[in-house]
């Protein structure tokens, strides 16, 4: 549940004419394309750490220098571990 705050805006004409033809053209109130516009411009933070986690998948994929991650956990799996495990 949200929680909404009420606050003023001092638009000057051109501003206004602008929202009130959009919001006239879209069936959107004018508060909500000013709360579209605010959320557009400083952000929603579930999306940007979608985007954050989303930059990460794949980053060290075709790194050379890396060992190869299937023969590296087969390596962990043989140790003594699966014996700890398996007690």
């Amino acid at each position: 549940m949200y929680i909404m705050k009420r606050t003023q805006l001092y638009l000057d004409d051109d501003m206004w004419k602008a929202l009130h033809i959009r919001s006239r053209q879209s069936g959107t109130p004018i508060s909500e394309l000013v709360r579209q516009a605010v959320r557009d411009k400083y952000g929603n933070p579930l999306a940007h750490r979608r985007q954050a986690m989303r930059a990460w998948v794949g980053l060290w994929r075709d790194r050379s220098d890396l060992p190869d991650s299937k023969i590296y956990l087969r390596q962990l799996r043989r140790g003594a571990r699966l014996r700890r495990i398996a007690l």
